[in-house]
């Protein structure tokens, strides 16, 4: 049977390096943010809700700008809340914790509202519609299997900034194309000679343009919510950082198919991924949208 398939949208974060709430950020040639791509692309590939995980503080200005009228009707529309105090029982904020506690425990802010296959992005992450039709077909036809999860993966040449380093979770795949582990390189850029490298060890160590990594596009079936929630208390116990430690999606992911619990199917896509880490990269952004205009993927105006 097939399912449509809701969109989780992690926006909580204000995007502290880029200065402001960048996910409210106009791209498109009408103000329309990363946010209405990611949502027109996802009404395209057959979403049939989409749930924001926000924070109170934006809520009014949020739901302001992000309504079901927006959208012409076309896709439900959910909020729910990551703060630092919604934490499984037992858990409690320690002193000095300002940091939220990471994109997997914003996925778990989900947990009450969605009960069907779903894929989880970035807000200020453009992903392209071939990204969405490629991990929407896969969702659709997971019906009620459990532990069947997938990704898409970009090569890795197609998400660099030209205006400083990156962080990418460079993927090992199985000759099945499933996930054999992530491991998250923070300090990612192309040198003058061409060749891409990561400075993470100290030394400059090389990646090829084809490395496929991980950009936190993620699909999951509502299972996933009870092994985040049953491992969050264990990692909370066992990480001594609390003031600053965050529970990241490859944290858990990595997790499940260390101990051999779920799959994970690494979903190739040839799409041209864009992001404003810098606002430097803003403009590119913009005149790649424009570009996108002229060539018939996505009409002027999203929502008239």
């Amino acid at each position: 049977m097939m399912v449509k398939p809701t969109l989780l949208v992690l926006a909580a974060g204000m995007g502290s390096r880029y200065g402001s709430l960048k996910q409210m950020d106009g791209v498109g040639p009408n103000n329309e943010a990363i946010i209405d791509y990611s949502i027109y692309d996802a009404i395209r590939a057959g979403f049939g809700k989409v749930v924001f995980v926000i924070r109170h503080a934006f809520e009014k200005e949020f739901r302001e700008v992000f309504s079901k009228e927006r959208f012409g009707g076309k896709i439900e529309v959910e909020f729910v809340f990551q703060e630092l105090d919604y934490l499984p029982e037992g858990c409690t904020v320690p002193e000095g914790r300002v940091k939220p506690w990471g994109t997997n425990h914003a996925v778990l802010m989900a947990k009450e509202v969605v009960k069907e296959p779903f894929a989880v992005i970035n807000a200020d992450d453009f992903y392209g519609a071939e990204a969405y039709q490629t991990i929407g077909d896969y969702l659709s036809q997971l019906g009620d299997s459990t532990d069947r999860y997938c990704m898409v993966a970009y090569n890795l040449n197609l998400t660099l900034s030209e205006n400083g380093t990156v962080s990418r979770g460079v993927c090992g795949v199985d000759e099945e194309q499933n996930l054999t582990s992530m491991v998250e390189r923070t300090k990612i850029e192309r040198m003058p000679s061409g060749q891409i490298v990561f400075h993470d060890l100290g030394e400059d160590q090389p990646l090829e343009e084809d490395t496929p990594v991980s950009m936190n596009l993620f699909g999951f079936t509502p299972d996933y919510f009870t092994h985040t929630e049953n491992y969050f208390k264990q990692w909370f116990k066992e990480n001594p950082d609390h003031i600053k430690g965050e529970f990241y999606i490859p944290t858990m992911v990595n997790k499940l198919i260390a101990d051999g619990t779920s799959k994970l199917r690494v979903l190739r896509s040839a799409a041209q991924w864009h992001g404003v880490t810098y606002k430097e990269d803003k403009p590119a952004l913009v005149a790649a949208i424009q570009k996108m205009i002229e060539e018939g993927k996505y009409p002027a105006q999203l929502w008239k």
